[in-house]
């Protein structure tokens, strides 16, 4: 059973991306994490656009090694393939950007994990269950893995599958240059081609830069290297122009690479071209494997080498299925992609990490409360935060679809040991209690505090905005949160959004609908909101339309609970519940009030505390459960 469109083989590596732009590699001063290497990027930017990829190679059994199998999980890749070896290390690679024609690369490959890959890594089961193979030249450049890579294809071919090359031509990864000249693209050399044209006629889709022909055809001219190429394998031939698109070549080469099949280009400004090449690898074989057209897959091709072109890194620059659909039916609008506003944000919300259809949150981020219980000191909050966890954990047992929100400031331990454990995370920034709204100090002026958080706490904020506030309330509030937005964006977390307009004025069943609609029109796109607790159905209809209609991929909602009663609460999911976009609550004083005063006033004991707020807990999970259930079939 063929339940696989494609499985690559081969390098798999850490790619450290200078976050500093227009500087030598010498002076960055800090560096962005990626997954990387030609077959692990071509896997991820598959699986992006709805294919089912696979990915065969080693990762060390270490934090980087876990660090690329998480994220591959995440991208929908499938892992099977990718085997822990204890012996080596995972690769790495520093790059930068220099300019927009220099981009410094150095490869940390000495005896790395993925060039122990051995024939014994190629399962046949495994290989039989795909449409699809596709190799990278590199694996060729050493007997082992070209052993293995051999193996793979001669497998696919014995059970019906297509195979695909990416000449990847790196000459300082074949021994031809030293590890400074990580940036060079091309040194000829007899033995690299005589290597090559030996697997040629292994394939079915050939894909290069002219230099890769010229160095898989042996000759520097184009049209020579590429005939050369045809008299050895039947393989369509595509060849990449960099702006000037692509060809493809089904049947003999013609004279001029002008003849050959294009699709459209797309004129954008070149900021990065790292990882481009295995973008269009990416559109290409979603068009390939799909049964599109050449036209049509080379205009994927080409749309998904535009998009790495325009944006910094390799994998996280490829677009989803839905934004490269946005794109060929909008077009350019600025050719520096990554500035397009709304591209952005399709690329964004259709590319985040993790699914989350259900949201059962305990909240004990409170801090103005907890430090007005009669006997709190910071030393009894901290610890009384430690339990709420505990008692997070012990409800949710390592199932998905739970969390909790937790501060640093009296919170801290808590939320350290909270993560990698599969919770939601949400992470507070407000002052408590301000009106105009001010951040916690940490934030800093300029938001920058937001750098040291790690990519699983997800930014939350709550503003006590209100339609009838002066202009000068809105005004302070609106900048403090617009830029708060972009500064989650710009550090890639994701941004919770709490309103609460009853604290500050009457409201009616579309005054939430309002305070929404106002941060949408500043461009303001939460991925979350955190909405109060409303029992009228059609507040709630009016609510929903207008996220829905101004966000089609907005994460969701979650209902707080403002200390209500459990009958109160009751009574609000049961009505929320019936909205899909209503993923859950986020709930505290509900849970934790009577543990939290007793526990401070030294009338009970922590594994009491625990016990007390776990069972207050699953107990409105089943509420919720039970409403959810009921609103489904409704």
């Amino acid at each position: 059973m063929k339940d696989l469109d494609l499985i690559t083989i081969g390098r798999a590596s850490v790619d450290l991306y200078g976050a500093q732009v227009g500087g030598r590699l010498e002076d960055m001063r800090s560096f962005n994490k990626y997954i990387g290497g030609s077959p692990t990027n071509i896997a991820a930017g598959t699986a992006r656009l709805g294919l089912k990829s696979a990915l065969i190679t080693r990762v060390g059994d270490e934090h980087m090694g876990r660090f690329i199998r998480e994220e591959l999980a995440k991208e929908g890749v499938d892992v099977e393939g990718v085997i822990t070896d204890p012996e080596r290390l995972t690769a790495l690679v520093l790059l930068g950007i220099r300019d927009q024609e220099q981009f410094p690369l150095i490869f940390y490959r000495e005896n790395c994990a993925d060039m122990a890959i051995s024939e014994d890594d190629i399962e046949p089961d495994y290989i039989a269950r795909a449409r699809c193979i596709c190799a990278t030249g590199t694996h060729l450049s050493h007997p082992k893995v070209e052993a293995a890579t051999l193996k793979a294809l001669r497998l696919a071919r014995e059970s019906g599958a297509q195979t695909a090359l990416d000449i990847d031509y790196r000459p300082n990864l074949w021994g031809l240059a030293g590890h400074g000249a990580g940036e060079s693209r091309f040194i000829e050399s007899e033995a690299v081609t005589a290597k090559l044209q030996a697997s040629l006629g292994l394939f079915d889709l050939i894909v290069g830069t002219e230099e890769e022909f010229h160095i898989a055809g042996g000759t520097t001219d184009t049209i020579a290297a590429l005939r050369a190429v045809r008299a050895i394998s039947d393989a369509t031939l595509v060849c990449k122009r960099g702006p000037m698109g692509a060809a493809a070549f089904t049947g003999a080469i013609p004279d001029s690479l002008d003849e050959g099949i294009s699709g459209p280009g797309f004129p954008i400004e070149v900021f990065n071209v790292l990882g481009a090449g295995d973008g269009f690898m990416s559109g290409l074989l979603k068009g390939w494997l799909t049964g599109e057209s050449w036209e049509t897959a080379l205009t994927y091709a080409n749309a998904c080498g535009a998009f790495a072109v325009s944006r910094h890194g390799c994998t996280p620059a490829y677009p989803s299925w839905e934004e490269l659909q946005f794109f060929l039916k909008r077009g350019v609008k600025d050719k520096a992609l990554r500035k397009d506003a709304a591209l952005a944000q399709v690329h964004w919300s259709t590319n985040r990490k993790g699914d989350w259809p259900e949201m059962r949150v305990f909240a004990y981020d409170h801090r103005m409360q907890m430090e007005d219980i009669p006997g709190a000191t910071p030393e009894k909050i901290a610890a009384f935060k430690g339990l709420c966890l505990e008692a997070t954990t012990e409800v949710a047992q390592g199932r998905a679809g739970y969390g909790l929100l937790c501060d640093s400031r009296l919170g801290r331990d808590a939320l350290h040991a909270a993560a990698g454990q599969g919770l939601w995370i949400g992470h507070p920034v407000e002052w408590p209690g301000s009106r105009p709204l001010t951040l916690e100090p940490e934030i800093g002026p300029d938001f920058g505090g937001l750098e040291e958080w790690p990519a699983e706490h997800v930014v939350k904020c709550l503003c006590f905005y209100h339609p009838e506030d002066s202009d000068a309330m809105k005004a302070k509030q609106e900048d403090t949160i617009l830029r708060l937005f972009h500064a989650c964006r710009r550090n890639g977390l994701e941004f919770l959004l709490e309103v609460i307009p009853s604290k500050v004025g009457p409201v009616d069943e579309d005054t939430t609908a309002q305070v929404i609609q106002r941060f949408y029109d500043l461009d303001i796109y939460p991925d979350w909101w955190k909405l109060e607790p409303m029992t009228s159905a059609k507040a709630w209809e009016i609510t929903v339309d207008t996220i829905k209609r101004n966000d089609a991929n907005t994460r969701g909602i979650v209902v707080l609970g403002l200390g209500e009663s459990e009958a109160n609460l009751a009574a609000s999911f049961a009505v929320a519940a019936q909205y899909p976009l209503v993923k859950g609550f986020a709930v505290g004083r509900s849970i934790f009030a009577e543990a939290a005063k007793r526990f401070m006033a030294g009338e009970m004991t922590g594994p009491a505390a625990i016990a007390d707020m776990a069972g207050k807990y699953a107990h409105l999970c089943k509420i919720w459960d039970k409403a959810r259930a009921k609103g489904i079939q409704a």
